[in-house]
């Protein structure tokens, strides 16, 4: 039996007889499972010869008829396409970046019976600890590390990023190194008040970006990114003045 297969089965244990009925309309279930199959097979990266790395966000977007009669279903749907895609990730030894997380969203330029899939890949981001990051902390950094909706202040000397326990900021990527880089934080020119960042490649398997380029170290500058696996991250400087540089100040979490 098919994961398509063993997924309506399923799905009809699972469910209601008005459940059911709901699924009559244009947009049937099978048919986000299979979309969804597609778009990891589509986008799986390999890391070595026996693991492909596949996105773990998705976003179905549905027409407004459709996404009114699945929106009361949507939990149940979604915990069985998790489950399904679990399933098709197994058998093709395929790696997800984080847990999974499926969301179903209205399109209003969408008609019945059509809908799109988009996916990322976003891994979860830890700080040695486990420790929380405070709005305080964020606030008061004159650097600061922006990676995957989290904000993290940089505080001289700097951190040690990567995926192993040692780590200061653990990144749970696949393609990325226990110690993967070491972002440095100096104080920077006298009379500026601007702290100098850099960053250093800890001899990782994979290497970094920096603004788009491979190197082996670099200068960050505000508003860089530096890419290790599949993950960008972004250097925000606080300006002299004491205001942000950049909007977009709020919660932070770890």
């Amino acid at each position: 039996m098919g994961f398509l297969q063993r997924f309506e089965s399923r799905l009809e244990q699972s469910v209601s007889a008005v459940f059911a009925k709901a699924f009559r309309s244009a947009v049937q279930p099978v048919e986000l499972a299979a979309a969804l199959q597609r778009e990891i097979d589509q986008s799986a990266q390999i890391l070595s010869r026996d693991r492909r790395l596949v996105p773990n966000r998705f976003q179905v977007e549905l027409s407004a008829a459709d996404h009114e009669r699945l929106s009361p279903y949507s939990s149940t749907l979604a915990q069985e396409l998790t489950e399904m895609l679990r399933e098709h990730a197994q058998e093709q030894s395929y790696v997800f970046t984080g847990p999974i997380s499926i969301e179903f969203q209205e399109r209003e330029d969408l008609t019945t019976g059509r809908f799109r899939v988009r996916s990322s890949a976003l891994a979860e981001v830890r700080a040695a600890g486990d420790r929380s990051v405070t709005d305080t902390a964020v606030r008061r950094a004159k650097v600061v590390l922006e990676v995957n909706g989290m904000k993290h202040p940089l505080e001289p000397p700097g951190i040690v990023i990567g995926r192993g326990t040692e780590a200061d900021l653990r990144i749970n990527d696949p393609g990325i190194s226990r110690r993967h880089i070491e972002i440095r934080v100096h104080s920077g020119s006298p009379g500026t008040g601007h702290p100098a960042v850099s960053v250093v490649d800890l001899g990782s398997t994979n290497g970094m970006l920096v603004d788009g380029r491979k190197v082996q170290q670099a200068d960050v500058s505000e508003g860089g990114t530096i890419k290790i696996g599949t993950t960008t991250m972004t250097v925000r400087v606080v300006a002299t003045d004491g205001e942000d540089r950049y909007s977009g100040w709020g919660g932070s979490g770890v």
